[in-house]
């Protein structure tokens, strides 16, 4: 039997309501979430009601606000439609996208997502952009050999940056990922700690590890370190290598130095694609040492192979007390811009 699925509808209602009908049940339920979840952030998102009605949702409230949750709704009920799920980072997705995006279909197309979403497939899930700069960010890593992201914490730069490292490497288009940071301590004294090399460094590639499991079994990522297809290892380590078909990514680059920052950009080899990412308000460097991203922003910006992308604290998709962190502490020192 052939069933056709129709698109939710919007039906005539009293001033002060929009009325939306959707026609199959088991996926209204879903949009709703448990306990009606999903439908609590869109109200409290929008500062609407939200009442349901069999198999349609009324929404009260002032008129844009109204339309504006209807828009969100509907678009993710199509993204159910499509056999996706509807999870809390989808939901901030589209009221953030402010309906770029219906259905998870892109009204402003990428040229190599074709006429698809914009998603970055990985073994574990599939990533998508949250704002328009991590759209924006998304592009240039799949278009530029060299991309900078500069920005706040929690803006997704070297999450996004990592998962676009995975896809190119499950998909053949380079042989390595090697993941860099400078092991520079925040305020604090490690050497002390017991161990080898290798286990003192270890922490500070903690996020590195985190945002590879995200996206890899863990089986597959410690065989692929093991066979060296995967490397993480602090910046000083990159001295004097060339890094051919590799997706190389430097993470809090706001801690190298001028030299270091040359000398790691200097490694970049045939093949190859290199991501700097960093946050100019978190540099832990000695006092009178010179940060080589800000030195990179200067002197590489008018290239215009390289693409500089920035992020604000409205790009924050951690906890939203973390953007509200960010502003404060951003309206306090003008200098951390």
């Amino acid at each position: 039997m052939n069933v056709t699925t129709l698109p939710p509808q919007a039906s005539p209602a009293p001033a002060g309501e929009t009325l939306l009908e959707f026609p199959d049940n088991r996926l209204l339920i879903e949009l709703c979430g448990e306990f009606d979840k999903n439908l609590a952030e869109v109200e409290r998102q929008f500062s609407v009601q939200i009442v349901r009605r069999g198999n349609q949702l009324a929404i009260f409230g002032d008129e844009t606000p109204r339309a504006e949750a209807a828009l969100v709704l509907t678009n993710l009920y199509e993204r159910l439609e499509g056999g996706k799920h509807v999870e809390f980072a989808d939901i901030d997705r589209e009221i953030r996208m402010g309906g770029d995006e219906v259905g998870g279909r892109e009204t402003d197309q990428l040229e190599m997502f074709g006429k698809g979403p914009v998603e970055i497939k990985t073994r574990k899930k599939l990533v998508e952009p949250r704002t328009d700069a991590q759209k924006a960010y998304v592009r240039s890593l799949f278009s530029n050999e060299l991309a900078f992201g500069i920005g706040p914490a929690g803006t997704g730069k070297t999450y996004l940056a990592v998962a676009v490292g995975v896809n190119k490497f499950i998909n053949g288009e380079v042989d390595r990922i090697i993941l860099s940071r400078p092991a520079v301590e925040a305020g604090e004294k490690l050497g002390y700690l017991p161990g080898d090399m290798k286990d003192k460094v270890d922490p500070f590639m903690q996020p590195l590890y985190d945002a590879l499991n995200d996206f890899l079994p863990g089986k597959q990522v410690a065989k692929l370190i093991e066979e060296k297809r995967i490397e993480i290892a602090p910046l000083a380590f990159m001295r004097g290598r060339t890094l051919s078909n590799a997706f190389v990514v430097l993470d809090e680059a706001q801690n190298a130095t001028t030299m270091q920052m040359k000398m790691f950009l200097t490694r970049l080899g045939e093949g190859s694609r290199m991501v700097i990412t960093g946050d100019r308000s978190q540099v832990d460097l000695p006092r009178g040492v010179a940060s080589g991203l800000r030195d990179a922003e200067r002197l590489l910006g008018s290239i215009p192979e390289i693409s500089f992308n920035y992020f604000s604290s409205k790009d924050v998709v951690r906890h939203p007390l973390v953007a509200a962190i960010i502003e404060a502490y951003d309206a306090d020192d003008p200098t951390s811009r």
